[in-house]
């Protein structure tokens, strides 16, 4: 199994003209999504507070977080963003995936929508 990637518009949800995009790496194994500090701020993302999480390799690191509008695949969802490093590689993570019902096709590396949404 490969890399999925996703083009995603990240939007100020109290300015929704304020955008950036990217290419994020969808992360099943990730909560929230994360894009690195100086494009969150650069739209006026605001912190909203700061959580510890597990990484993959079992350490735990702090993030700042805010709240974000991620738009993706025909599809817009409300969410936390987490502040990256510089060059920290966006994620989309499993909230934001299970919002809009997509789901991971491994063998085709791609997003595709699954159908029903649990309530």
């Amino acid at each position: 199994m490969g890399e999925t990637y996703v083009s995603v518009t990240l939007r100020n949800p109290r300015e929704p003209e304020r955008a950036w995009q990217g290419r994020f790496l969808v992360d099943t194994g990730a909560m929230d999504c994360l894009v690195p500090r100086a494009q969150a701020e650069a739209i006026g993302i605001e912190q909203q507070g700061r959580r510890i999480y597990w990484l993959a390799d079992g350490s735990e690191c702090e993030f700042d977080y805010g709240v974000a509008q991620f738009e993706f695949m025909d599809e817009v969802v409300g969410g936390c963003v987490l502040f990256g490093d510089a060059g920290s590689e966006p994620l989309l993570g499993l909230t934001a995936l299970e919002s809009t019902g997509m789901v991971v096709d491994p063998k085709r590396d791609e997003l595709r929508p699954g159908g029903r949404l649990r309530l």
